[in-house]
């Protein structure tokens, strides 16, 4: 019997270095980050825009060639007091995909807030409304990845 794939943990101290991509996972749209932990700056990079898993997996692929990340970020949606819902158990289910899929360790960062944050962030720069809606999600995630930058022992 194979051994079990382990659960990417939501704590995970061990540090890697190296490129870093990280996702702002969602069911019809999926922003990517990239950054470099050794500077510790994230950046947008790209909206994922298909609801199926393995397209999306595809593009994923695509960007993990391109990129060569030493690990992966994933937000994980928590509800303000902490627990579970069912977009974190899917959230949960596509980090152990990731993980399977590329070899590579993935974090779960908390992602409480960091949608609105992206969202106050575009229309602080003036790119609000329905326009800049999808850039959201790319910027959602650069925010998940910075948070693990500036704080990687709470991811």
């Amino acid at each position: 019997m194979p051994a079990p794939t382990p659960t990417p943990q939501l704590v995970n101290s061990q540090r890697v270095t190296g490129t870093v991509l990280a996702f702002d996972f969602g069911e019809k749209f999926t922003g990517v980050a990239v950054g470099e932990s050794s500077v510790g700056m994230a950046h947008p990079l790209a909206l994922i825009t298909t609801e199926s898993n393995a397209a999306r997996l595809d593009v994923i692929a695509a960007l993990i060639a391109e990129w060569k990340p030493g690990f992966l970020v994933v937000g994980l949606p928590l509800s303000m007091n902490g627990t579970e819902h069912e977009l974190t158990r899917r959230c949960r289910r596509f980090a152990r995909q990731l993980e399977s899929r590329f070899r590579l360790p993935v974090r779960l960062v908390d992602e409480r807030l960091s949608s609105a944050a992206a969202e106050e962030a575009l229309r602080a720069a003036g790119k609000g409304g329905r326009k800049h809606k999808l850039h959201a999600h790319q910027v959602s995630a650069q925010i998940i990845l910075q948070s693990y930058f500036d704080d990687p022992g709470s991811s």
